[in-house]
Formats: C-alpha cells, structure tokens, sequence
C-alpha cells in the first residue's frame, strides 16, 4: 500500500493537532518531530504552557523529537510520523537564517532550497506521515514587516506541501473537512 502523507490545517485552536494525533493513535509506535524553537517558560510562560499540553497528551510510547532538520529527520523515520507544526519550522527556519529584519534577497534562495528539501523528504516519505500546520492568511494584513514575511511564507510552505500530500484535511470547529 502507497505511503500516506496528510497535511492538515486550520486556524487557532481549531482541533489540528487533536486530529492529527487521532491519525496515528492505533500506530504501536509514533515518532513526534518537534521542530520549533523549545519552549522556554522565563521566556514565554503562555507557549510553554501550550507545549505542555500537547506533551501531556500524547501516548507514552510516542518518541518525541525536537530538531531544526525536519527534512533529515523525515528521511530517518522508521515509524509513522507527526510534525506539529510546520509554523513552527518556518519560524526556527527565519530565526536561524536571521531573516526577520533583512531584505528577501538576503537569506530567500536559502529558504526556498530547505523548503524543497522538506517537500522532497516528505513526498519519499515511506512511512504514514501527518503534519499541522497553520492559516494565518484569512484575516488582516499584518501591521509589522516580520508578520507579513510569516503569513506570506506559510502560504507558500502550506502550498509546496499540500501539493506533496496524498490529502489534506482543513479543520473548522474542530471538524474535518477534506480538501
């Protein structure tokens, strides 16, 4: 049977990552890649509080995997997989490209060539994946620089892999709705 790579998204709170994780509950071994900068309570009391709550969730013999080579750590899966979230990719990958406050023309070529990586490891991906990500693009146009280089780059993210997905399943209320 062909591999399955599902991408599902949605807004805040809207029940992504709860189904995602419903995916692969009858898997007898799951590995989470975390790929967002870690969570830091001094820091951020609230996002660390958010990451405690999916860790808390999750079954016991899941492996957990916090990396900033989500495409390496892809490839290596030798289990059913679940990133948790591909938002979170993108800002590490901004952060460590130091993008936030500089022209495109500066770090663009190299983000584009870790987003093909992703999509290429993903589309080879031999074992069930599932990712989360996030629509930011429905409302406003954000007021500062770095929000409107986010909301244009997770559309670009969601679009290369939404094309490398066998489905993708948009989550409203807490309901699926397959694209």
């Amino acid at each position: 049977m062909a591999s399955r790579r599902i991408l599902v998204t949605g807004g805040t709170r809207s029940g992504k990552s709860r189904f995602a994780e419903g995916l692969l509950t009858s898997a007898p071994a799951v590995t989470y890649l975390a790929p967002g900068p870690r969570a830091d309570p001094a820091v951020d009391a609230e996002w660390a509080s958010r990451i405690a709550v999916h860790q808390a969730r999750r079954p016991a013999h899941w492996t957990t995997v916090e990396t900033e080579d989500l495409a390496g750590a892809v490839r290596a899966a030798r289990q059913p997989v679940l990133i948790d979230s591909l938002g979170s990719w993108l800002t590490a990958a901004l952060d460590r490209l130091e993008a936030w406050h500089q022209p495109a023309e500066a770090w663009s070529e190299a983000f584009d060539d870790q987003l093909e990586d992703l999509a290429d490891a993903w589309r080879t991906c031999r074992q069930r994946a599932v990712a989360v990500t996030n629509e930011v693009g429905w409302g406003l146009v954000a007021e500062h620089h770095s929000g409107r280089v986010f909301t244009d780059l997770l559309g670009t993210v969601n679009q290369t892999m939404a094309q490398a997905s066998d489905e993708v399943v948009l989550m409203v209320a807490g309901r699926p709705l397959r694209l």
